[in-house]
């Protein structure tokens, strides 16, 4: 599926900021024998995550989980700010622009359900994978091409990368 993108917003980004379940993941949870959800994250997408930041992006993630693996994936990755247990995830959005000293506009976020739609209808690129939920699908500038847990975050840095604030000859 080819989906036109709007390079000027783009152009504009700074930060990406991602939601977990059924964008870095494929919304599926265990619970492992140690009593601990378990997630299965895409090791692509953790490389996208590191080329943005390699190239001068912050990251952020907020998520309504509350759980010990997605902290160590958020550590491993060196996400620049973490907020869980954010089901109302604006509260925490506002707090982030302000510590990060960004605006609407020069932000990207990417979700795919009920939770994600405020913060979809705020930041300057939005996007989500191709199995969330319509009303999602409705708020989004980008749609990514490969789905949630199987490389939509790496997909969306290539747009950024490609296109954006600090791409090459831009700083």
């Amino acid at each position: 599926m080819f989906m036109s993108i709007d390079v000027n917003k783009v152009k504009k980004i700074k930060m990406l900021v991602m939601d977990v379940d059924g964008i870095m993941t494929d919304a599926r949870i265990i619970k492992g024998s140690d009593g601990e959800w378990k997630r299965f994250f895409s090791v692509r997408d953790g490389v996208g995550i590191l080329e943005l930041k390699k190239r001068g992006y912050k990251t952020a993630v907020i998520t309504g989980s509350n759980s010990l693996d997605v902290r160590q994936r958020m550590q491993h990755l060196k996400i620049d700010y973490f907020f869980e247990n954010k089901l109302d995830k604006e509260p925490a959005f506002e707090e982030l622009k302000k510590e990060a000293g960004l605006t609407d506009e020069e932000i990207s976020y990417i979700g795919d359900d009920i939770f994600d739609i405020p913060l979809l209808k705020l930041v300057g690129f939005s996007a989500t994978v191709p199995e969330a939920i319509e009303d999602v699908k409705k708020e989004c500038d980008y749609i990514t091409s490969r789905n949630g847990g199987y490389g939509a975050v790496r997909d969306l840095c290539h747009i950024i990368l490609s296109h954006g604030y600090f791409c090459e000859g831009k700083k």
